[in-house]
Protein backbone atom coordinates (compact mmCIF):
# COMPACT_ATOMS: atom_id res chain seq x y z
CA UNK A 1 0.00 0.00 0.00
CA UNK A 2 1.39 3.70 -0.87
CA UNK A 3 1.79 6.24 1.50
CA UNK A 4 1.75 9.45 0.92
CA UNK A 5 4.96 11.54 1.89
CA UNK A 6 3.85 15.00 3.97
CA UNK A 7 6.00 17.98 5.24
CA UNK A 8 4.78 18.70 8.42
CA UNK A 9 6.12 21.84 11.14
CA UNK A 10 4.44 21.32 14.55
CA UNK A 11 4.26 24.95 16.08
CA UNK A 12 3.18 26.00 19.60
CA UNK A 13 4.41 25.56 23.33
CA UNK A 14 1.60 23.88 25.52
CA UNK A 15 -1.18 24.11 22.94
CA UNK A 16 0.23 22.80 20.03
CA UNK A 17 -0.77 22.17 16.48
CA UNK A 18 0.71 20.82 13.65
CA UNK A 19 0.73 22.08 10.08
CA UNK A 20 0.83 19.55 7.45
CA UNK A 21 1.95 20.11 3.86
CA UNK A 22 0.40 18.60 1.04
CA UNK A 23 1.55 18.00 -2.68
CA UNK A 24 -1.03 18.29 -5.52
CA UNK A 25 -2.86 14.67 -5.34
CA UNK A 26 -1.86 14.08 -1.89
CA UNK A 27 -4.06 13.78 1.91
CA UNK A 28 -4.00 13.84 5.20
CA UNK A 29 -6.65 12.00 7.48
CA UNK A 30 -7.62 13.69 10.75
CA UNK A 31 -10.67 12.77 13.63
CA UNK A 32 -13.06 14.66 13.74
CA UNK A 33 -12.90 17.82 15.13
CA UNK A 34 -9.09 17.96 14.78
CA UNK A 35 -8.95 20.16 12.00
CA UNK A 36 -7.90 23.68 12.69
CA UNK A 37 -7.24 25.37 10.04
CA UNK A 38 -6.88 24.93 5.66
CA UNK A 39 -5.75 26.39 3.00
CA UNK A 40 -8.56 27.03 -0.33
CA UNK A 41 -7.48 24.22 -2.30
CA UNK A 42 -8.15 21.81 0.04
CA UNK A 43 -11.38 19.51 -0.47
CA UNK A 44 -12.94 18.01 2.74
CA UNK A 45 -14.61 14.67 2.46
CA UNK A 46 -16.56 12.75 5.39
CA UNK A 47 -15.64 8.87 4.41
CA UNK A 48 -16.82 5.57 6.14
CA UNK A 49 -13.80 4.07 8.05
CA UNK A 50 -10.13 4.88 8.48
CA UNK A 51 -9.40 6.52 5.18
CA UNK A 52 -6.24 3.91 4.43
CA UNK A 53 -5.90 3.11 0.55
CA UNK A 54 -6.56 0.53 -1.17
CA UNK A 55 -10.87 0.38 -0.46
CA UNK A 56 -10.30 -2.08 2.87
CA UNK A 57 -11.55 -4.67 0.66
CA UNK A 58 -15.01 -3.70 -0.56
CA UNK A 59 -18.05 -3.22 1.85
CA UNK A 60 -17.47 -5.48 4.55
CA UNK A 61 -13.83 -4.49 4.87
CA UNK A 62 -15.21 -1.09 5.58
CA UNK A 63 -17.96 -2.35 7.89
CA UNK A 64 -15.01 -4.35 9.65
CA UNK A 65 -12.59 -1.04 10.01
CA UNK A 66 -15.24 1.33 11.20
CA UNK A 67 -16.29 -1.21 14.32
CA UNK A 68 -12.85 -1.19 14.67
CA UNK A 69 -12.84 2.74 15.01
CA UNK A 70 -16.19 2.62 17.19
CA UNK A 71 -14.82 0.02 19.32
CA UNK A 72 -12.42 2.56 20.61
CA UNK A 73 -14.52 4.95 21.18
CA UNK A 74 -13.94 6.87 18.47
CA UNK A 75 -16.54 8.17 15.44
CA UNK A 76 -17.41 5.82 12.24
CA UNK A 77 -16.41 8.51 10.21
CA UNK A 78 -12.84 10.34 9.51
CA UNK A 79 -12.36 13.23 7.74
CA UNK A 80 -9.77 12.89 4.66
CA UNK A 81 -7.93 16.54 3.49
CA UNK A 82 -6.74 16.27 -0.45
CA UNK A 83 -4.87 19.08 -1.71
CA UNK A 84 -7.31 19.30 -5.42
CA UNK A 85 -4.93 22.72 -6.44
CA UNK A 86 -2.17 22.75 -8.50
CA UNK A 87 0.40 24.16 -5.65
CA UNK A 88 1.30 22.87 -2.19
CA UNK A 89 -1.40 23.24 0.36
CA UNK A 90 -1.24 23.47 4.05
CA UNK A 91 -4.02 21.76 7.02
CA UNK A 92 -3.79 21.98 10.26
CA UNK A 93 -4.60 19.85 13.45
CA UNK A 94 -4.85 21.39 16.61
CA UNK A 95 -4.60 19.36 20.23
CA UNK A 96 -7.67 18.95 22.13
CA UNK A 97 -5.76 19.64 25.84
CA UNK A 98 -2.67 21.08 27.05
CA UNK A 99 0.40 18.50 26.08
CA UNK A 100 2.78 17.79 22.96
CA UNK A 101 2.06 16.72 19.38
CA UNK A 102 4.20 13.85 18.69
CA UNK A 103 5.42 12.62 14.77
CA UNK A 104 5.28 8.94 14.65
CA UNK A 105 7.62 7.39 11.34
CA UNK A 106 5.88 4.64 11.11
CA UNK A 107 8.47 3.27 8.85
CA UNK A 108 11.41 3.28 11.56
CA UNK A 109 9.12 2.02 14.06
CA UNK A 110 9.17 -1.18 11.97
CA UNK A 111 5.31 -0.18 10.51
CA UNK A 112 3.48 -0.45 13.55
CA UNK A 113 2.51 1.61 16.68
CA UNK A 114 -0.20 0.56 19.80
CA UNK A 115 -1.38 3.78 21.49
CA UNK A 116 -3.80 4.60 23.74
CA UNK A 117 -7.57 4.90 21.94
CA UNK A 118 -7.81 8.87 22.69
CA UNK A 119 -3.98 9.55 21.22
CA UNK A 120 -4.39 9.72 17.80
CA UNK A 121 -4.68 13.21 16.16
CA UNK A 122 -3.79 12.52 12.71
CA UNK A 123 -1.73 11.04 9.85
CA UNK A 124 -0.63 10.93 6.08
CA UNK A 125 -3.07 8.97 3.77
CA UNK A 126 -2.72 5.41 3.83
CA UNK A 127 -2.34 4.78 7.48
CA UNK A 128 -4.59 1.93 8.67
CA UNK A 129 -6.25 2.86 12.34
CA UNK A 130 -6.64 -0.54 13.90
CA UNK A 131 -7.56 -1.97 17.46
CA UNK A 132 -5.46 -4.09 19.70
CA UNK A 133 -7.06 -6.43 22.48
CA UNK A 134 -5.31 -6.59 26.00
CA UNK A 135 -4.81 -10.28 26.73
CA UNK A 136 -7.09 -11.00 29.91
CA UNK A 137 -10.23 -9.25 29.40
CA UNK A 138 -11.00 -9.50 32.66
CA UNK A 139 -7.94 -7.12 34.14
CA UNK A 140 -8.51 -5.40 31.17
CA UNK A 141 -11.61 -3.85 32.15
CA UNK A 142 -10.55 -2.79 35.34
CA UNK A 143 -7.92 -1.74 34.08
CA UNK A 144 -9.14 1.08 32.38
CA UNK A 145 -7.78 2.51 29.18
CA UNK A 146 -5.35 0.20 29.08
CA UNK A 147 -8.17 -2.43 27.60
CA UNK A 148 -8.50 -1.55 24.24
CA UNK A 149 -5.79 0.13 22.34
CA UNK A 150 -5.20 1.74 18.80
CA UNK A 151 -3.31 0.38 16.10
CA UNK A 152 -1.35 2.40 13.49
CA UNK A 153 -0.32 0.33 10.76
CA UNK A 154 1.66 1.80 7.40
CA UNK A 155 4.80 3.40 6.81
CA UNK A 156 3.77 6.80 7.01
CA UNK A 157 4.10 9.91 9.53
CA UNK A 158 1.52 9.75 11.52
CA UNK A 159 0.95 12.20 14.64
CA UNK A 160 -0.68 11.44 18.23
CA UNK A 161 -1.10 13.66 21.32
CA UNK A 162 0.14 13.48 24.30
CA UNK A 163 -0.97 15.13 27.80
CA UNK A 164 1.24 17.42 29.95
CA UNK A 165 5.01 16.69 29.74
CA UNK A 166 6.23 13.51 27.53
CA UNK A 167 8.98 10.92 28.82
CA UNK A 168 10.09 8.59 25.93
CA UNK A 169 12.03 5.94 27.49
CA UNK A 170 14.04 3.19 25.56
CA UNK A 171 13.44 -0.55 27.55
CA UNK A 172 16.40 -3.08 26.88
CA UNK A 173 15.53 -6.56 26.88
CA UNK A 174 14.45 -7.68 30.37
CA UNK A 175 13.64 -4.64 31.60
CA UNK A 176 10.59 -3.87 32.95
CA UNK A 177 8.51 -0.72 33.62
CA UNK A 178 5.45 -0.16 36.06
CA UNK A 179 2.94 2.76 34.79
CA UNK A 180 -0.44 4.23 35.65
CA UNK A 181 -2.47 3.19 32.93
CA UNK A 182 -3.71 6.55 32.12
CA UNK A 183 -0.26 7.63 31.42
CA UNK A 184 0.75 4.90 29.20
CA UNK A 185 1.13 6.95 25.22
CA UNK A 186 2.38 4.43 23.00
CA UNK A 187 5.00 1.77 22.64
CA UNK A 188 6.51 -0.34 19.54
CA UNK A 189 5.14 -4.05 19.29
CA UNK A 190 7.71 -5.79 20.78
CA UNK A 191 6.82 -4.15 23.98
CA UNK A 192 5.65 -6.97 26.15
CA UNK A 193 2.51 -5.45 27.75
CA UNK A 194 0.49 -6.66 30.73
CA UNK A 195 -2.07 -4.98 33.45
CA UNK A 196 -0.82 -5.85 36.42
CA UNK A 197 -2.78 -5.69 40.08
CA UNK A 198 -1.52 -3.75 42.41
CA UNK A 199 -1.38 -5.92 45.41
CA UNK A 200 -2.29 -3.94 48.72
CA UNK A 201 -6.36 -3.23 48.29
CA UNK A 202 -5.43 -0.41 51.08
CA UNK A 203 -2.91 0.68 49.21
CA UNK A 204 -4.75 1.59 46.26
CA UNK A 205 -7.54 2.97 47.90
CA UNK A 206 -6.15 5.46 50.30
CA UNK A 207 -3.07 6.00 48.18
CA UNK A 208 -4.94 7.52 45.65
CA UNK A 209 -3.91 5.25 42.44
CA UNK A 210 -5.73 3.17 40.76
CA UNK A 211 -5.97 -0.90 41.86
CA UNK A 212 -3.92 -1.64 37.95
CA UNK A 213 -0.80 -0.72 36.79
CA UNK A 214 0.66 -1.33 32.87
CA UNK A 215 3.38 -3.55 33.25
CA UNK A 216 5.86 -2.98 29.99
CA UNK A 217 8.77 -5.18 29.32
CA UNK A 218 11.31 -4.74 27.21
CA UNK A 219 13.00 -4.69 24.41
CA UNK A 220 11.24 -1.55 22.95
CA UNK A 221 10.33 1.79 23.06
CA UNK A 222 7.84 3.14 25.00
CA UNK A 223 6.10 7.13 25.06
CA UNK A 224 4.47 8.15 28.84
CA UNK A 225 2.25 11.25 29.90
CA UNK A 226 2.64 13.44 32.56
CA UNK A 227 -1.25 14.81 32.65
CA UNK A 228 -4.10 11.76 31.02
CA UNK A 229 -7.13 13.22 29.93
CA UNK A 230 -9.08 11.42 32.58
CA UNK A 231 -6.88 12.37 35.21
CA UNK A 232 -7.09 16.19 34.57
CA UNK A 233 -11.27 15.50 33.67
CA UNK A 234 -11.45 14.28 37.28
CA UNK A 235 -10.15 17.08 38.83
CA UNK A 236 -11.95 20.12 37.47
CA UNK A 237 -15.11 17.84 38.32
CA UNK A 238 -14.08 17.32 41.85
CA UNK A 239 -13.35 21.18 41.53
CA UNK A 240 -16.36 22.06 40.12
CA UNK A 241 -19.93 23.31 42.02
CA UNK A 242 -22.14 20.33 42.66
CA UNK A 243 -25.38 22.16 42.79
CA UNK A 244 -26.07 24.56 39.97
CA UNK A 245 -22.47 26.20 40.28
CA UNK A 246 -24.13 28.89 42.93
CA UNK A 247 -21.14 29.19 45.32
CA UNK A 248 -18.76 31.45 43.36
CA UNK A 249 -15.52 29.94 45.44
CA UNK A 250 -12.35 32.20 44.53
CA UNK A 251 -14.40 35.29 43.43
CA UNK A 252 -14.01 38.51 45.31
CA UNK A 253 -14.63 40.74 42.31
CA UNK A 254 -17.28 44.22 43.15
CA UNK A 255 -19.58 42.77 41.03
CA UNK A 256 -20.25 39.55 42.00
CA UNK A 257 -23.68 38.61 44.09
CA UNK A 258 -23.02 39.88 47.51
CA UNK A 259 -25.87 38.56 48.72
CA UNK A 260 -25.03 34.97 47.51
CA UNK A 261 -21.53 35.68 49.37
CA UNK A 262 -23.04 36.62 52.64
CA UNK A 263 -25.39 34.22 52.73
CA UNK A 264 -23.54 31.64 52.52
CA UNK A 265 -21.12 32.93 55.44
CA UNK A 266 -24.46 34.34 57.46
CA UNK A 267 -26.23 31.28 56.83
CA UNK A 268 -24.26 28.61 57.78
CA UNK A 269 -24.01 27.12 53.78
CA UNK A 270 -21.29 24.09 54.71
CA UNK A 271 -23.00 21.33 53.80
Amino acid sequence: MAMDVVDYEIKGSEMQFVEIELDPGEAAIGEAGSMFFMDAGIAMDTIFGDGSKGGGGGLFGKLLGAGKRLLTGESLFTTVYTNQASAKQRVAFGAPYPGKILPMDLRQLGGTLLCQRDAFLCAARGVSLGIAFQQKLGVGFFGGEGFILQKLEGDGLAFVHAGGTVLKRELQPGQTLFVDTGCLVAYTPNVNFEIQYVGKIKTALFGGEGLFFAKLTGPGTVWLQSLPFSRLASRVFAAAPQQGGGREEGSILPGMAAGGLLGGILGGDDE
